[in-house]
């Protein structure tokens, strides 16, 4: 199949939809991955739909990206947030109101890629209704998560059967690091093809702003010592490690020092209920004054703050790839990371950032006076943090990768249905 024979390909997204901002409630980097994946592949000649949950009935149900690449909001339940582990219960008005609107517009999808594990069942629903072929990104895998948790869901013997049959029966799986492959081959299946391919950035975006430039467009002072956490508020980020760790650093009585904690919240909701238990540990700490809780940040924004920052941390328990880290390292600002999942493949440790031991505030404020110490290490991890960007993760370079799969997969699908 050339360039000039691709048709429509269904991106499945349930419960991440891709044009919420990054750090909303349930909005993180594979919201982010299947935005970038969709309009980069639009750009190499693909019609892309990317298909969610309706989640606010004032939203529009399709949205145009640009000529090749939409996003299509299907009313699955009621037209609200709701958790992700309660979204699997809709899983049926999903799959009905996806065949509905693929009869009610004449499109006939070529593949679906689907995302996340309830994305993931979706997927397989449509591999068998419609003969598609499949390809699936985890995100996350239970198998792995819940041996990080001491309460194990009530969804998680679903959770783990879905993800199992999605290796088994999925024409591709896309690992983002090797060590997510390694996970899947050894705690879900032996069986299945997989295929890895990294998360990317648009690394023209991020990089393009000096750190002067930034700081004061963000009201912050030239000599500043900046410490940038961006994500969601959820406890298996860790940002209760890196407050601990900034309270000990020998920075930390400094009145240069000013720790950002970027993202949104919803009171009441698992994230404001997070977001006020790291502002009481803030305040107990005593870094209240040095702290800023800047909320959402918007795409415009966002290089900015990494641009301005002196260090990126990324504290997570566990990460199967780590978006942020590779956003700070294309604005050339070092990076701290949780030693896990696929953040030991995007940094290079000692020489594109730091890895250290999860949840080990000695360690992490080890980490943290070193970079802040040394200004001529920390300006050549940024600089070699950029240039592994420059070479591995930009999302021209993963579309192209993705393309050449879908490619593949599509061939091998048609031949197996003529034979």
């Amino acid at each position: 199949m050339n360039k000039r024979q691709k048709k429509s390909i269904a991106l499945i997204s349930v419960h991440g939809d891709p044009a919420i901002e990054i750090g909303c409630e349930e909005a993180g980097g594979q919201n982010v991955y299947v935005r970038q994946v969709g309009e980069a592949l639009a750009q190499q000649g693909w019609q892309v739909d990317m298909f969610t949950r309706a989640s606010n009935a004032k939203l529009p149900k399709i949205v145009d990206r640009n000529r090749n690449c939409r996003i299509i909001r299907l009313s699955a339940g009621p037209e609200k947030f709701i958790p992700r582990q309660e979204i699997f219960s809709y899983r049926y008005d999903f799959i009905k109101a996806l065949l509905e609107f693929q009869e009610r517009s004449g499109k006939k999808y070529s593949l679906v890629h689907a995302n996340y594990w309830i994305s993931g069942w979706i997927g397989l629903e449509l591999k068998k209704k419609l003969s598609l072929p499949m390809v699936h990104t985890y995100h996350s895998l239970g198998a792995v998560k819940y041996k990080s948790v001491s309460t194990i869901p009530t969804i998680a013997k679903t959770r783990l059967a879905v993800e199992k049959a999605c290796l088994e029966t999925a024409n591709y799986i896309v690992a983002t690091s090797p060590q997510e492959k390694e996970h899947m081959r050894s705690l879900v299946s032996k069986k299945g093809d997989i295929v890895i391919i990294p998360c990317g950035t648009y690394i023209d975006l991020f990089g393009s702003i000096n750190r002067a430039d930034a700081r004061a467009s963000l009201g912050m002072e030239p000599d500043d010592r900046i410490v940038l956490y961006l994500g969601r508020f959820d406890k298996r980020k860790g940002i209760e490690t890196l407050v601990r760790a900034v309270a000990k650093s020998k920075w930390s009585r400094d009145s240069r020092l000013k720790l950002i904690i970027g993202g949104g919240s919803t009171p009441g909701r698992s994230d404001g209920i997070e977001r006020k238990r790291i502002e009481e540990i803030v305040k107990e700490l005593g870094l209240w004054s040095k702290t800023q809780f800047p909320g959402r940040i918007s795409d415009r924004e966002l290089p900015f703050y990494y641009a301005a920052a002196d260090v990126c941390v990324v504290p997570s328990h566990y990460e199967p790839f780590g978006l942020v880290a590779i956003e700070a390292m294309a604005s050339r600002t070092p990076v701290i990371a949780s030693k896990v999942g696929g953040l030991q493949f995007s940094i290079v440790d000692g020489e594109t950032g730091l890895l250290v031991s999860p949840q080990n505030e000695e360690a992490f404020t080890v980490a943290l006076d070193r970079i802040l110490d040394d200004r001529q290490l920390a300006q050549q991890l940024g600089l070699n943090g950029r240039k592994r960007v420059e070479n591995k993760f930009s999302w021209n370079e993963v579309a192209s990768e993705l393309n050449d799969l879908y490619l593949q997969a599509i061939e091998e699908n048609n031949v197996s249905l003529a034979s």
